[in-house]
């Protein structure tokens, strides 16, 4: 099995501005991020083609994965790195059959390890757990613990992904807890400098590491 990499994984802003889009996942990529997952829920099937297609060759270049949001038949299309489904998205061995065993394929286990331990045994590189703080993309989203975190070390052996409000000053306690991974939106791409934020981000885990 291929290992997830650790560290910020940048989720992508919904925008029709495709420029836009690869300038900031850029300044990103160039901070020092570990990882692409990109989400467009809009029904504009050419834009996304297009820009999961583009930011796949710009990860490529920065050595780094992106990961395609809920759409398995577009992340084989793109050739993207791997695929992030949620409990409604598909199987995942379906995932694995159809993009192989080099591809990373992601599972949204919310706040239920039992649904985490269904993902692993059933192939995942990794489980995202949230959402951990109030989100400004989904406000409603309820709320997982800290202790889900360190309950999960000992019985999860993929890498764990923390989601949902998480910033600088908060993600901490998630790294202490036992996260792999932060998986960060409006935090690193609602910043005035894309670049800097995501060199901020990245630190937290070089810190971490000399710990």
């Amino acid at each position: 099995m291929l290992k997830f990499p650790g560290g910020v994984y940048a989720i992508t802003p919904e925008t029709a501005d495709t420029a836009q889009l690869l300038s900031r996942v850029e300044a990103a990529l160039a901070g020092g991020i570990a990882a692409v997952q990109y989400r467009d829920k809009s029904a504009d099937v050419a834009r996304r083609h297009e820009q999961a297609s583009e930011l796949a060759a710009l990860c490529r270049q920065y050595g780094v994965p992106l990961i395609v949001n809920d759409d398995l038949r577009l992340a084989d299309l793109c050739d993207a790195d791997g695929v992030h489904l949620g409990r409604d998205d598909g199987s995942l061995r379906e995932a694995r059959i159809i993009l192989g065993p080099k591809k990373f394929i992601g599972a949204s286990c919310y706040q239920n390890l039992d649904l985490a331990r269904a993902a692993q045994d059933a192939g995942a590189d990794y489980v995202a757990f949230g959402s951990f703080f109030a989100s400004p993309t989904k406000p409603a989203a309820p709320r997982a613990s800290l202790d889900l975190l360190r309950e999960a070390g000992p019985a999860i052996h993929v890498p764990l992904v923390a989601i949902g409000g998480i910033t600088l000053a908060n993600a901490p306690q998630l790294l202490d807890a036992g996260a792999d991974c932060i998986a960060v939106l409006s935090a690193l791409f609602d910043a005035a400098d894309v670049r800097a934020a995501a060199r901020d981000l990245n630190q937290l885990f070089e810190t971490e590491s000399e710990q």
